[in-house]
């Protein structure tokens, strides 16, 4: 009567029986003496001489619809070295065989077991899919593998978890980010955390996502402006990696209700460090966590490396020669107005002038210029900054952004009494900057006399020079339909191209981005039309006349010179 009820086996125990291979009674004892032995069903089974390897894979296949692999047939030379730890495939008794991009396909006894899948899965952040093999070639096998390891490696961890290992990780502030009492019991979160962060630096990307969900995790990078799945780690881990991320970053690990920030400083060699400024936002299966990248070297890439072209080039560096007037650069998040106002102050950076920046968040450190990280909650604003700054003797003012009419009235102020402002507002266009500055309530006459120069920008994904291919299927019709007429490059010069199917080293026929820009100079007869309240339509028709590229004509100029696609560029430019 104590006896295991047949009706609790499953799987491949069920199947067993069910073909009269097994008894119930046995069957049942086979399981609960393979659990707690620790090891699969197949190779008690096996290892016992209770059913043979040969009948038994047999059997799995039919019940799990899978072919079984000879794994005497395996080429050794496409098993993956130095992948999946010791410890794993001793486990889950498992071996890996072969990698194919994204995927790395395990030798298995048991295709159901999820579990093992998904744990190597998340230590490697590789896709895992099982293939159904023999239990003794299969010890026979992982015996070899590891024995062949330890000849040849002597033990060591291969390069990569050497490399983890040796990352320095701290948290900015006074002191390093105060580690868990069971941090070692966190090692494969701590590793498979520096893994994701190195790979995001290693790959160029912008920003990094931790979302959880109901019933899955991912984690996507955001690179050359695109987001794209990387990763999918078990779901029961969401609270110890948004826990390890917020020890990283110095946050309250027990506030799971609010929204936090925070940075990370990643030391990548005894030269170069990475910044990552961090946020965390409480949603409904978790706090999901936004890393932004930010790499200092961005910000001294130098005005030739961003893509403007030479008349543009000339007007970003006239308006900051002169001691006053303002320099807006406008664009949605993400256009990169953060690095074009970076690279003005370094031009300006010099030990003769004081510069002075008030930021929300201050992204990059840059040396020889007082930034000034804004704090809401005890009054220090834009505006307040921008106060204070005026008594301390400026020469060049940056503001990260004009977001009221107090900040752009006391930017104004400054631009017209002898500073050069820099600042950044969330509009589309040049001449919709103008008019967002009237709506705010700025009189015309201080907008049309104070404002200088704007820069309307966006940034566009660069064709991968190894695997782009020549675009010679658009007819001419579609060419002048697109706007091409306007863009003053004869068309027999034209080098127009289509993204690649990818390569190994681009992203999608990608690599990189290149940035699209409408610089304006405010020109008498812009300053005119301001002053008699026209509109942006009007404006914009007067930039035209003046020679200045609008957005769309800068990035069909970038087409035809074979930078970008015209895909790319209907994605960035086109209403």
């Amino acid at each position: 009567m104590n006896n295991p009820s047949p009706i609790a086996l499953n799987g491949l125990a069920r199947r067993l029986v069910a073909d009269n291979i097994l008894e119930a009674e046995l069957a049942a004892k086979a399981v609960a003496q393979a659990k707690k032995d620790k090891v699969t069903l197949a190779q008690h089974l096996v290892n016992h001489a209770i059913v043979d390897a040969r009948t038994l894979a047999l059997v799995a296949a039919e019940e799990f619809g899978s072919p079984v692999f000879d794994l005497n047939a395996l080429n050794k030379d496409l098993i993956p070295q130095k992948l999946v730890d010791e410890k794993l495939i001793r486990k889950h008794h498992t071996l890996p065989i072969a990698r194919r991009g994204n995927r790395l396909f395990l030798a298995v006894t048991d295709p159901t077991d999820l579990h093992a899948l998904d744990e190597i899965k998340f230590n490697t952040g590789i896709n895992t899919e099982a293939v159904l093999v023999e239990a003794d070639k299969l010890q026979i096998a992982i015996e070899k593998y590891l024995n062949a390891q330890e000849e040849t490696l002597g033990g060591a961890l291969g390069d990569l978890d050497e490399n983890l290992d040796d990352l320095d990780v701290q948290a900015v502030g006074d002191t390093p980010a105060q580690e868990d009492a069971s941090e070692a019991d966190e090692a494969p979160i701590v590793k498979y955390i520096n893994k994701v962060l190195l790979d995001a630096i290693k790959t160029g990307a912008s920003d990094i996502h931790f979302e959880p969900y109901e019933k899955s995790y991912r984690i996507r990078f955001r690179t050359d402006g695109v987001l794209h799945e990387v990763s999918r780690p078990p779901v029961n881990l969401a609270f110890r990696m948004a826990a390890r991320l917020k020890v990283m970053s110095q946050m309250d690990i027990s506030e799971r209700r609010l929204p936090q920030d925070g940075r990370i400083k990643l030391k990548v060699s005894k030269t170069r460090a990475i910044d990552f400024r961090v946020n965390t936002l409480p949603t409904l299966f978790g706090e999901k966590i936004v890393l932004r990248i930010l790499d200092p070297s961005s910000a001294k890439l130098g005005i030739d490396a961003l893509g403007y072209e030479d008349d543009q080039k000339k007007l970003y560096l006239d308006a900051l020669a002169q001691s006053q007037g303002m320099i807006l650069v406008t664009g949605p998040t993400g256009s990169g107005k953060t690095v074009s106002l970076y690279t003005g102050l370094n031009i300006l950076n010099t030990s003769e002038v004081n510069i002075s920046t008030a930021e929300d968040p201050v992204e990059i450190n840059l040396e020889g210029i007082n930034q000034v990280q804004m704090n809401t909650k005890v009054g220090l604003t834009f505006a307040e900054a921008l106060r204070s700054f005026l008594r301390q003797d400026p020469d060049v003012i940056m503001v990260g952004e004009i977001r009221d009419l107090e900040t752009a009235e006391i930017a104004i102020k400054a631009s017209q009494t002898g500073h050069l402002v820099l600042s950044t507002l969330h509009t589309n266009s040049a001449p919709e900057t103008l008019t967002r500055l009237l709506n705010m309530g700025v009189p015309a006459f201080n907008v049309a006399t104070s404002v200088s120069l704007i820069i309307a920008q966006r940034l566009a994904r660069r064709l991968c020079t190894v695997c782009k291919k020549p675009a010679t299927d658009i007819p001419a019709d579609i060419l002048t339909q697109e706007g091409f007429d306007e863009i003053k490059i004869p068309r027999a010069e034209f080098q127009l191209f289509h993204p690649g199917p990818g390569c190994e080293k681009c992203n999608g026929g990608y690599k990189g981005r290149v940035g699209v820009y409408e610089v304006v100079r405010i020109t008498p007869l812009i300053a005119n039309l301001i002053m008699e309240g026209g509109n942006s339509l009007q404006i914009a028709r007067a930039a035209k006349e003046a020679g200045f590229n609008n957005l769309r004509v800068s990035a069909l100029r970038k087409v035809a010179m074979g930078l970008t696609s015209l895909e790319e560029a209907n994605r960035v430019t086109k209403d």
